[in-house]
């Protein structure tokens, strides 16, 4: 049976999609023919501002609506402490603990030489900026919350060595117990994060 060139197009759209398989899409095309117009007009809107109404603020990499982000601009944060971590999502599964109340740096990614990412493809570089180019505020503390995966481990280990090299006079801490290996922050639980912050140890 020949679908038809509309939903076709939805359909490989949706296939593009990360974790959506070709069966997924399908399900997902058939369902949006039997949404009201008015709800798939919203859809769309909402696609077409997202990147157009997004930024990435200028501190932290974060994505906001606005430059710097909220919590950046927050004068009630503990700016002299940085928790790093890969991808926004990151940082709203902390904030959603409620247990941090430093600032963030996210990288947007991890190194992975299978995948040609290395250091210069991250925000790697700015978080060293902003530990050199702090006044007023020092920074005392970098927290890696980067994965507990082994690209997650071999980015806090870069991070760690050429914070060393450069000669940052700053402490470097990494999540300690509660996360395990493997898992991804953005699927953990408020305890499990909560356990990690407390038990954050040197390396």
């Amino acid at each position: 049976m020949k679908i038809a060139r509309p939903l076709l197009a939805v359909i490989e759209s949706f296939e593009k999609l990360p974790g959506i398989g070709p069966k997924t899409a399908q399900r997902l095309g058939y369902y949006m023919l039997h949404v009201p117009q008015s709800q798939l007009s919203g859809f769309a809107e909402a696609l077409e501002s997202l990147k157009k109404n997004t930024v990435l603020c200028s501190v932290c990499k974060n994505v906001s609506e606005g430059d710097p982000c909220s919590i950046c601009e927050d004068l009630g944060r503990d700016g002299s402490t940085i928790m790093v971590v890969e991808h926004p999502l990151d940082v709203v599964a902390f904030e959603r603990s409620g247990k941090f109340s430093g600032v963030y740096h996210v990288l947007h990614g991890s190194i992975n030489p299978l995948e040609n990412i290395g250091p210069d493809e991250l925000y790697i570089e700015d978080l060293f900026e902003r530990v050199r180019e702090a006044n007023g505020s020092p920074i005392s503390e970098i927290i890696i919350a980067t994965n507990p995966t082994m690209e997650g481990e071999a980015t806090a280990m870069y991070i760690t060595k050429e914070v060393k090299d450069k000669g940052l006079e700053v402490r470097v801490t990494r999540l300690g117990r509660g996360v395990p290996t493997g898992a991804y922050l953005e699927f953990a639980d408020e305890t499990t994060l909560n356990e990690a912050f407390e038990g954050r140890r040197e390396i």
